[in-house]
């Protein structure tokens, strides 16, 4: 499963980011920011329900009071119990939920429609599918 959505996010990616002049020099603080820690993890099968606040950890900080959270299917979101939220590191996006058992659920963390999610520069974050999956009862 993990690898399944690696090559979904790869392929998301390729097709998603414009291509870059590759005889220029990169460097982390000049290109899009990326998705580097989700909790609960990504491809998890057995994720607690209940409330549970869901983070989404970025590679550097972002833009406040901006981000797309969507749906990856329909009714894949969970019923959100609070606005989202940044802690205060700037590159970890919080939102509260209610998690029922036995779900699959999935967000577009950014998406082709949907650019929300932007760093300090106005740069849209990689978009990034993420799924988990909760423990049933």
């Amino acid at each position: 499963m993990k690898t399944r959505i690696f090559l979904i996010n790869l392929i998301a990616s390729m097709l998603l980011i414009p291509a870059t002049n590759t005889g220029l020099a990169q460097d982390v603080d000049s290109v899009p920011p990326v998705v580097v820690k989700t909790l609960p993890e990504a491809g998890g099968k057995d994720v607690s329900p209940g409330v549970v606040e869901i983070k989404i950890t970025f590679s550097k900080k972002m833009k406040d009071q901006s981000w797309s959270w969507s749906t990856a299917w329909k009714d894949s979101d969970p019923q959100s119990l609070d606005k989202p939220r940044y802690e205060n590191d700037g590159r970890t996006c919080v939102v509260k939920v209610r998690l029922d058992p036995g779900k699959t659920y999935g967000y577009w963390i950014n998406s082709q429609n949907f650019h929300g999610f932007k760093d300090e520069q106005g740069r849209a974050a990689v978009p990034y599918l993420f799924v988990f999956h909760t423990k049933a009862p």
